[in-house]
């Protein structure tokens, strides 16, 4: 009885085509609007990159052409120089062809159009330089034998960044937005949950109506509702995530198996959040389908789906709606996949995805159990 309720139940779910439109259709055109907006923003912004400078070198220092040429050598080379002399400098940085311009003499000097995160490394750069070779000045003043270990210290490379990875993840922040969009993906199964009340009340649909009306125990019907609807909406959220990561080529880390995981898990929330809203009977089913909507990008909105800081700052002044807010819940689990290395903020993620689960599940079971209708 069970599975054939069950298979009849999917060819219904399939059969609907708003649960299509909203659980497929719309969040594979926002991934792709996503991808197109956001694509080179932390490239451009944020990630490091050789730093394009210009040197005018009127003072012939060759300790300073040594340490040039000696980071030019390297793989990732901090700064790219350009020497000039001072009428060129100031042309190419006017044309933004260079992010600075160096001036040899008795120390370096920075010259720079705009501040910008290569400005600051130019200028990190310079005063670390500057201090070295005060350093070894004061050192061979006191000790002319140290004047051989400057010549070989001056030749080092002489670097203000170091690239150390806090994370295996990905860095990008701008990743946060596809967590998100995942976790409307997941909230939008509140409407795949409101679908098995539509089709299980006798006083909503027809085929409600016929359902109460068969030998098949109501229990056994809504069980096989809600399976199907857990069935449905993983198979939604797993080609949800196929796609952003292998059509849009979106970086999720180096824990795929989890992210599909995670997903199925928290659309399983969404659904059972549907199933909740659905059995509430004072409701019409206009009224219920309204509500799911709101509802859903409510919370996909406090999450910082349409706003980046928005999660941050409700940490800041109401840490505990984030908590029990099911869109943050999920995308902070795939947040705590991609950055952490140890999996304890991410299991209690999945614990909370859980508990959510079972608790509007068993609550939406108490509202529909032992429903009587005066006539069909």
């Amino acid at each position: 009885m069970f599975l054939h309720n069950l298979f009849y139940d999917l060819k219904t779910s399939l059969r609907t085509k708003d649960l299509i439109i909203w659980l497929m259709v719309f969040p594979l055109a926002l991934g792709a609007f996503f991808k197109f907006a956001f694509d080179s923003i932390y490239e451009e912004t944020t990630k490091f990159s050789t730093v394009d400078v210009a040197v005018v070198d009127e003072a012939g220092d060759k300790a300073f052409r040594a340490v040039a040429d000696g980071m030019a050598a390297s793989d990732e080379p901090l700064l790219n120089v350009t020497y000039a002399d001072r009428e060129e400098a100031l042309e190419l940085l006017k044309k933004e062809e260079v992010k600075g311009i160096i001036f040899t003499g008795d120390e370096l000097t920075l010259s720079v159009g705009y501040s910008d995160i290569e400005q600051a490394v130019l200028k990190s750069f310079v005063e670390e330089y500057n201090l070295r070779i005060r350093m070894i000045e004061r050192a061979a003043a006191q000790d002319p034998a140290a004047a051989m270990k400057a010549a070989a210290l001056i030749s080092e490379k002489v670097s203000a960044v170091n690239e150390e990875p806090l994370t295996d993840g990905n860095p990008d922040y701008m990743v946060q937005y596809f967590y998100n969009l995942l976790a409307m993906v997941a909230m939008f199964g509140i409407m795949n949950g409101l679908h098995i009340t539509e089709i299980n009340q006798a006083n909503i649909s027809a085929l409600g109506a016929r359902k109460s009306c068969s030998p098949s125990p109501k229990l056994v019907s809504i069980c096989s509702a809600l399976t199907a609807a857990y069935i449905i909406q993983t198979v939604c959220m797993v080609l949800s995530v196929t796609y952003l990561r292998f059509i849009l080529r979106v970086d999720f880390g180096s824990s795929l198996p989890l992210i599909y995981l995670t997903s199925a898990l928290g659309g399983t929330v969404g659904v059972s959040m549907g199933f909740l809203i659905g059995s509430i009977s004072f409701l019409s089913q206009k009224a219920k389908e309204s509500l799911t909507v709101a509802f859903s990008l409510l919370l996909c909105f406090f999450s910082g789906l349409m706003v980046e800081n928005m999660k941050m700052n409700i940490e800041q002044h109401i840490p505990w709606f984030n908590r029990i807010n099911p869109a943050a819940v999920i995308s902070d689990s795939f947040y705590c996949l991609n950055i952490y290395s140890d999996y304890s903020r991410y299991s209690e993620k999945v614990l909370t995805m859980a508990a959510f689960t079972v608790f509007f599940a068993l609550l939406g079971f108490v509202f529909t159990r032992r429903k009587k209708y005066a006539s069909l």
